[in-house]
């Protein structure tokens, strides 16, 4: 029984919660790493598989792998940092797309049914992995004064409301930035996972009450999250990739 009483087992952090799998010295393995590790597996696996022979006339693997690779390529990289410049770091968005992408998408896979991007550990170290090259190479390509230059939207033209503006923009670039990168995969595959798990339980909850029609309405809109969930994962990698090439643009940009 619920706490108000009226038995529906409503869902909330505890579904995000997983008993470990196995424990080596001390160190647990749940369910959320397994489907992590398998992200990783499958993806290396598939390219391998796609391109480890590949042809002047692809096969369908091939065919799959290009298509998916060009789209990264063409419609992320290239739009963003151009082809010059795009074309070193297409490897690195490549991976990180599909990689959030299929993270994403195990909510949706039978047995699997949890996005591992939910679980916001995933999504900080992505993040981090983004900010470290951004801060990196900006570095490397500006130097140390050309480094708070950029970080700080340094512009002398703005006059008395530069230390302002150099202030709101540190803050900004080098603490605000990571962490929306990360919160906003996080929050988008943890709400959408706690409205299927909800459709979910109360279509099962209404099958086995008096209220059976209900349990139909409830299960169509599980269908429409579903398919409403599909298309915010392959939107959310599309958009965490967009912001990493904005910010290695950012990087690369001249300021004067």
């Amino acid at each position: 029984m619920s706490d108000n009483g009226c038995g529906f087992p409503a869902p909330g952090l505890n579904s995000f919660l997983f008993k470990p799998l196995f424990t080596v010295g001390g160190f647990e393995f749940n369910k959320v790493m397994l489907l992590a590790l398998v992200t990783t597996l499958v993806i290396v696996v598939f390219f391998s598989a796609a391109f480890g022979k590949a042809r002047v006339v692809p096969g369908k693997l091939q065919m799959i792998g290009e298509a998916g690779y060009d789209f990264v390529r063409r419609g992320i990289v290239y739009e963003t940092l151009g082809k010059r410049e795009g074309e070193k770091w297409v490897p690195l968005m490549v991976s990180l797309f599909f990689f959030v992408w299929l993270m994403n998408v195990w909510s949706v896979i039978p047995l699997a049914q949890f996005p591992v991007s939910s679980v916001i550990a995933f999504p900080m170290v992505l993040a981090a992995i983004v900010y470290i090259t951004w801060v990196a190479l900006t570095f490397k390509k500006h130097g140390f004064v050309g480094f708070f230059k950029n970080v700080t939207g340094y512009d002398k033209s703005l006059g008395a409301v530069l230390p302002l503006v150099m202030l709101i923009e540190f803050f900004s670039n080098l603490l605000v930035r990571p962490f929306t990168h990360a919160v906003r995969l996080f929050a988008n595959m943890f709400a959408g996972h706690l409205m299927l798990v909800m459709f979910t339980v109360a279509s099962w909850y209404l099958l086995n009450s008096w209220l059976v029609v209900g349990a139909g309405v409830s299960f169509v809109m599980t269908m429409a999250m579903i398919l409403f969930e599909l298309f915010v994962q392959a939107v959310q990698a599309y958009v965490f990739v967009l912001l990493a090439c904005s910010y290695i643009q950012g990087a690369l940009a001249e300021h004067h």
